[in-house]
């Protein structure tokens, strides 16, 4: 299993990730920086930081994502394919029949997540369609990173979704609070890990999702 806390690209060269693996993180995130001068990937401002902001981060859901039961993983709002991208280049090698699911209705955003995936010979499929119009999907991951707000996903894992095992989101300081007043409405288990990237930040597993009926 690769452990996220040894995906420092530039710090550590994990024995769980190859060489290959990590230079083809290093080509991805020059493609960002790059197609970022015409369409708009992620903030100019964190340019500069890219590794740690965008690459690290994504990287590190790692944990939820390398498991036995977990075949298909579904990235709604991909944008520049974070964390989608990330996630498929780390399981490549590890499993060969990982596949990643994109939902990303720009035209010029799905152009370039295409390109991704054929440049890095990615297991993937991308969907230039608005998630919200789809029906009976299956995966057994949904996973987003700057999406919609927490109750907006939920609502699409309830009506746009046949299946899936569980739902992985990225959450800022007030994750508590968003966690806190979901449960007034919604009834779920989770699991959350602190991020190694922002210490206001935690990634958090939801399984078991249902709404509550008054």
């Amino acid at each position: 299993m690769i452990d996220s806390n040894i995906l420092k690209i530039d710090k550590i060269i994990s024995p769980n990730v190859s060489r290959e693996t990590l230079e083809e993180l290093k080509a991805y995130t020059n493609s960002i920086i790059e197609k970022n001068r015409t369409i708009n990937l992620i903030s100019k401002n964190t340019e500069k930081s890219i590794k740690q902001r965008h690459i690290e981060d994504c990287a590190q859901t790692i944990d939820f994502i390398d498991k036995s039961d977990i075949k298909i993983c579904t990235d709604l709002g991909s944008g520049a394919g974070l964390p989608g991208i990330v996630l498929a280049i780390l399981m490549k090698p590890k499993k060969p029949i990982f596949k990643l699911i994109f939902y990303e209705k720009s035209y010029h955003k799905s152009i370039f997540l295409k390109e991704m995936t054929k440049k890095f010979n990615l297991n993937a499929e991308v969907h230039r369609k608005n998630i919200f119009e789809e029906r009976n999907l299956r995966t057994d991951v949904i996973i987003c990173r700057a999406f919609k707000p927490l109750t907006t996903i939920f609502q699409i894992a309830q009506k746009n979704f046949k299946n899936y095992k569980y739902i992985i989101l990225f959450l800022g300081k007030s994750g508590k609070k968003i966690l806190s007043d979901a449960l007034k409405i919604w009834e779920f288990d989770y699991e959350e890990k602190k991020s190694l990237t922002s210490n206001e930040s935690v990634i958090v597993k939801i399984s078991n999702l249902r709404k509550k009926y008054r």
